[in-house]
């Protein structure tokens, strides 16, 4: 456990009221900027380029586009040429150059409707497979797009014909360590969580936590797997250790609750420390954990099968930044705990988590 004079403490750095709704906020890599995505009054879509100059918050872009924007990642670019991928509310993932906007350098009709999560992988690594899109929406589908074909999805995991349609909420890639190996985790309104295996096309482990599962990230997507957390409704988070799989069992996991009881938006891990993760809330808080490993992390069951042993989680600090749900967060992988994030107050905010070195 950490003790008092170490912890963390989260601060508000600088705000900007806006007249815009933003759903999601990407720091551009390598920078001291940050895209904000969202919709304009007129139920267009709104990409802004914010830039840090000193004391103060610049705006140094402003795009409007016939659909409103709801989610982004650079996760598929690399650090030199930068391009976002972005999916709206028509469906539509596309790519964008953000020094030349007039028109996305690749553009596909992903989803009947809204996109509700796109998440990217291969960009910034190299060795580690090809540059892809992730995207999930209402339509239950989750679909895996390389940047560099825009025909169609190089793999699709849709609902059966005689299921009944859930709206997937969030997705996120994993464990994607070499050129062979990687993975897609996805979060459903029902609280079903799926785990794909993109090597072999096929569903790797699924469950259900109870709750509509509101966002998912892997600690790293780089790596082994290692662990993952999904946050839901109702104020709750399930830690999964993804290093130990159980033929009957699966992941070994632990729940934790934040205190006031509000949904769950969204779980970011630091980019620094794979073991400290940002949760943020309905009643506009943000709320910082760090897992702690058990000292076994698998035992052997009566029949002899591995299975995992889960950690535990602490809570760091948190912090109330807004009056309304924070719906986008993201942290710098550039400055240790800077971090930026919206609110449906119209308002985005810079902060700095403080003593990380510490813990």
């Amino acid at each position: 456990m950490i003790d008092a004079q170490s912890r963390p403490q989260i601060l508000e750095h600088l705000s900007k009221s806006l007249t815009v709704t933003i759903y999601d906020v990407k720091w551009i890599p390598s920078s001291a900027r940050f895209v904000a995505l969202g919709t304009f009054p007129r139920n267009t879509g709104c990409l802004q380029v914010w830039e840090l100059q000193g004391a103060e918050l610049k705006m140094t872009k402003e795009v409007e586009r016939p659909a409103s924007f709801k989610c982004g990642t650079f996760g598929a670019s690399g650090l030199l040429d930068r391009q976002l991928a972005t999916g709206n509310f028509n469906g539509q993932l596309q790519l964008w150059d953000l020094e030349r906007t007039e028109q996305p350098t690749f553009s596909a009709q992903a989803h009947a409707s809204i996109i509700n999560q796109v998440d990217g992988c291969g960009g910034q690594s190299k060795g580690y497979g090809p540059p892809e899109l992730v995207t999930c929406g209402r339509d239950g589908c989750v679909r895996v797009w390389d940047v560099r074909q825009e025909e169609a999805p190089v793999a699709a995991f849709e609902p059966g014909k005689t299921d009944k349609a859930r709206d997937c909420w969030c997705v996120a890639f994993g464990n994607s360590y070499n050129d062979e190996e990687r993975c897609v985790v996805a979060g459903y309104d029902n609280g079903d969580i799926k785990l794909f295996d993109l090597r072999t096309n096929r569903v790797r482990w699924e469950g259900n936590v109870k709750n509509g599962v509101c966002g998912v990230q892997f600690d790293r997507k780089d790596i082994e797997m290692n662990k993952f957390v999904a946050t839901c409704l109702e104020s709750q988070f399930h830690s999964f250790d993804a290093r130990t799989q159980h033929p009957k069992e699966g992941f070994a996991s632990v729940v934790e609750k934040v205190a006031v009881g509000s949904t769950l938006w969204s779980v970011q891990h630091l980019p620094q420390n794979r073991d400290v993760c940002a949760v943020t809330a309905g009643d506009g808080s943000v709320n910082l954990f760090k897992y702690h490993y058990p000292d076994q992390r698998k035992l052997k069951d009566g029949s002899g099968k591995e299975k995992g042993v889960a950690g535990t989680l602490e809570l760091l600090a948190n912090k109330n930044l807004s009056t309304q749900p924070i719906s986008g967060f993201d942290w710098s992988a550039d400055k240790e705990g800077l971090f930026v994030c919206a609110a449906f107050d119209q308002c985005v905010r810079v902060g700095l988590v403080t003593k990380l070195h510490k813990i």
